[in-house]
């Protein structure tokens, strides 16, 4: 069976493409790519005139809660999620029970992402065993067992030294190392962004500075071992300079931002919204300006969800005892949309952030609408208008801060390996 995708927008970076065009996929591989291709009786047409089409979006970092907390989240709700988002691809952190430091759980997590059949799942493996950080995990056989990378993601690595080896063992083995860059001695009991809004709640802040010392030391890290190193959720201005100063020396250094950090402020968590805690902390104002900029500029690489599910025993509770996370697979659409039409990035530095720049720091397939590559593609709707739901939602859990609001863009149509496996 042969589908061709007719007149949308297509917006490849891969290939520096912004142009209406025809998209034809066969045998799971997209076959060829042209202004105007000619269907036969065999070929399902997709009408697209309107829709942007996309390399297949990736997330390079959820948390899908399986094994050990599938009450939250499991790979098959966690997979609809993704799919409904517009993400063929995701890379799941290892802060599961028990965490991903041996090959049995990475084989387990590969093995139920070929029951459940949807998106395309990357193990992150734990850096150190238990995400104690104490010693390195094995990554050798994580590696061999399908890990795509190692980070302790969740849990800081606290000693410089055995960050320091697993740079240097990552490089054996060709693994990207995802850090966790938190100063766990300033950040240790923090609920909040330290400053007005944490005063006026009376909750214990977390300041900027223990993002960015941590910052610091994995720039200088990256600098003394040569590997390349990929910074999480990056919320704050600081951070941005290092980053920014980091990239101008040339150094091996990626980042991430999530779409709560440039569209939410602290001040989101006002009324004790545990659904607005995050850690690191929605930060100010400042701090979410600088980080619009820094996508425009290529100093942030990626933007990754980190959909990090609750359920309500873990939300619906007095502030400090509320976990930290909130959902995003479903929303970050058209968050990043808003960006767009705000004029702050261009619908191709769309695609670049949340595909193209992904697979590359990832080193996974796709990113790309060449013929010949997997037919791992995204339609998205940029004027649809919708409101996110308690209902609407494909995530186990429903620990969104943009309830009830009204959201503009979606994806209409997700296809992996060129089948369809989400469709409005």
């Amino acid at each position: 069976m042969k589908t061709l995708i007719r007149k949308a927008r297509i917006l490849d970076p891969s290939q520096g493409l912004d142009q209406e065009g025809d998209l034809l996929v066969e045998d799971g591989r997209i076959a060829a790519l042209d202004r105007e291709i000619p269907a036969d009786a065999q070929t399902e047409v997709i009408e697209a005139c309107g829709l942007w089409l996309m390399p297949g979006l990736i997330d390079m970092h959820v948390h899908l809660r399986e094994p050990g907390e599938e009450w939250k989240e499991d790979l098959e709700s966690g997979s609809r999620a993704a799919a409904a988002g517009g993400f063929t691809a995701v890379a799941c952190m290892p802060n599961t029970r028990p965490p991903n430091d041996s090959p049995e759980v990475t084989r387990y997590i590969l093995s139920r992402a070929r029951e459940v059949n949807l998106v395309r799942i990357y193990p992150v493996a734990c850096i150190s065993r238990g995400q104690k950080g104490e010693e390195l995990a094995p990554f050798g056989e994580l590696r061999k067992a399908g890990a795509v990378a190692v980070s302790d993601d969740g849990h800081p690595v606290k000693d410089a030294g055995l960050m320091r080896l697993a740079l240097e063992y990552a490089r054996s083995f060709d693994l990207p190392v995802i850090s966790h860059a938190e100063e766990p001695g300033l950040s240790a009991g923090g609920q909040v962004n330290e400053g007005p809004i944490s005063a006026r709640l009376g909750l214990k802040g977390i300041p900027t500075e223990a993002e960015e010392v941590a910052i610091f030391r994995e720039v200088a890290l990256a600098k003394l071992t040569g590997h390349p190193i990929h910074l999480a959720h990056v919320s704050t201005a600081g951070s941005v300079a290092l980053i920014r100063r980091a990239k101008e020396e040339g150094l091996p250094v990626t980042a991430e931002t999530a779409p709560h950090y440039f569209t939410l402020t602290e001040e989101a968590v006002l009324g004790y919204n545990t659904n607005a805690k995050v850690n690191p902390p929605l930060r100010s104002e400042t701090d979410r300006e600088a980080l619009r900029q820094a996508l425009a500029e290529g100093v942030i690489d990626a933007i990754a969800t980190d959909h990090a599910p609750h359920s309500p025993l873990e939300k619906a509770v007095e502030f400090p005892a509320a976990a930290f996370g909130l959902i995003g697979l479903e929303t970050a659409v058209p968050l990043t949309l808003k960006l767009v039409r705000e004029g702050i990035i261009s619908p191709l530095r769309m695609a670049e952030l949340l595909s193209t720049n992904p697979a590359r720091i990832l080193r996974v397939p796709g990113g790309s609408l060449k013929p010949g590559a997997p037919a791992d593609l995204t339609l998205i709707d940029p004027e649809a208008v919708w409101v996110v739901t308690e209902e609407n939602l494909h995530s186990k859990s429903k620990n969104s801060p943009f309830l009830g609001w009204e959201m503009q863009g979606r994806a209409v149509l997700t296809m992996v390996g060129g089948r369809i496996v989400w469709r409005i």
